[in-house]
């Protein structure tokens, strides 16, 4: 994935966060339904970003940001900021 195909899928992935709140406020959905699926948005949003800053650093100090590699969402999700 490069970085335009990344970002489309964070952008959509918000645009499905908002849907959610959405639908719940609606009353489409139950709470334990946006909550689980929240969650997942939120393991997906953080590997997206996660991959956009490896291929980022990639670029900056010349390798080649197609070598990034998708984390697992255990490893990502046990990053501290």
């Amino acid at each position: 994935m490069d970085q335009q195909q990344i970002l489309a899928r964070i952008t959509a992935m918000v645009e499905d966060e908002r849907a959610l709140r959405s639908s719940l406020a609606a009353g489409r959905i139950d709470s334990s339904t946006e909550h689980a699926r929240l969650a997942e948005l939120e393991r997906e949003l953080d590997q997206c970003w996660d991959l956009l800053r490896q291929r980022r650093a990639k670029s900056e100090f010349g390798e080649n940001p197609d070598e990034a590699t998708v984390r697992p969402s255990p490893e990502v999700e046990g990053y501290q900021s």
